[in-house]
C-alpha cells in the first residue's frame, strides 16, 4: 500500500513541485501520465526514498519514508522497493547473473541463483546471463534493469518509462511480466510513461501538470 500526503519538492532555484495525494491499496498499479516537466521522475524519486520531500509524507505499508534516513533507508528500499531507471546501471565487471545476485545480498537477502535464472528466463535473456553487461544491446539490459528491480520481490514496483528501448513485442511482454510478478507479490506497480502502448493496459491513472 502506498500513501502520500501534502507532498511537495523544491530543486535549487526553481519552483516548488507539488504533488497530488496518492492512495494505492496493495496490488493495486497506477500510470503516472503529465507533460515533460512537471516532476513525474521526481515523485517516482520521492517514493523510492531517493530524494526527500520539502513537505509532505510517504508512506509504504506502515513505514513512514520520509523519516528513514541513511542505512534505515537503504535497508528498507532493498528489501522492499524495485526501481527501474530510465537508463540501466549496472557494475560493468560483474556479468548479468552476477549483478541480480549482488542485489540480493546487498538487500540482505540470501542468494538465489534459480530465481535469478527463472527472471531472466522469463526475460529472454538467458543466453546473456554470464557475458558482460556491456555486451548487451539497450533493449537486453532494459530488460536486465526489470530483473534486478525484481529479483527481491519487492511490495513496490516503481518504473521510470520502462518500456523506452523496447520493440512492440518486448514492450507488451515487460509490462505483462511487471504485472504478473506484482499480483504474485501482493505488490504495488506504479509506472511513468509517455508510451501510448501502455497507456490501455493500466486502469489508474495519476494526472500530474
Amino acid at each position: 500500500m502506498i500513501q502520500t500526503s501534502q507532498l511537495s519538492y523544491s530543486y535549487p532555484g526553481h519552483e516548488e513541485l507539488v504533488f497530488p495525494d496518492i492512495t494505492c491499496e496493495a496490488n493495486e498499479h497506477a500510470l503516472i501520465l503529465g507533460p515533460s516537466g512537471v516532476g513525474k521522475t521526481t515523485l517516482l524519486h520521492l517514493l523510492a526514498g531517493i530524494l526527500s520531500p520539502t513537505k509532505g509524507s510517504i508512506r509504504i505499508g506502515n513505514t513512514p519514508m520520509h523519516v528513514l534516513r541513511g542505512k534505515h533507508l537503504d535497508k528498507f528500499r532493498g528489501k522492499h522497493i524495485g526501481l527501474i531507471f530510465q537508463k540501466a546501471h549496472f557494475i560493468k565487471s560483474l556479468s548479468p547473473l552476477e549483478n541480480l545476485l549482488l542485489t540480493q545480498n546487498l538487500a540482505g537477502n540470501p542468494t538465489d541463483l534459480n530465481h535469478a535464472m527463472h527472471l531472466l528466463e522469463r526475460l529472454s535473456i538467458t543466453g546473456r546471463a554470464n557475458h558482460k553487461t556491456y555486451f548487451m544491446s539497450a533493449g537486453e539490459q532494459q530488460r536486465l534493469a526489470i530483473a534486478r528491480a525484481l529479483i527481491n520481490k519487492p511490495d513496490v514496483i516503481l518504473a521510470d518509462e520502462p518500456s523506452s528501448a523496447l520493440d512492440d513485442e518486448n514492450c507488451k511482454s515487460m509490462i505483462n511480466l511487471l504485472q504478473q510478478v506484482a499480483n504474485e507479490n501482493n505488490a504495488n506497480l506504479i509506472v511513468v510513461t509517455h508510451d501510448s502502448r501502455i497507456k490501455n493496459l493500466i486502469d489508474k491513472k495519476i494526472f500530474l501538470t
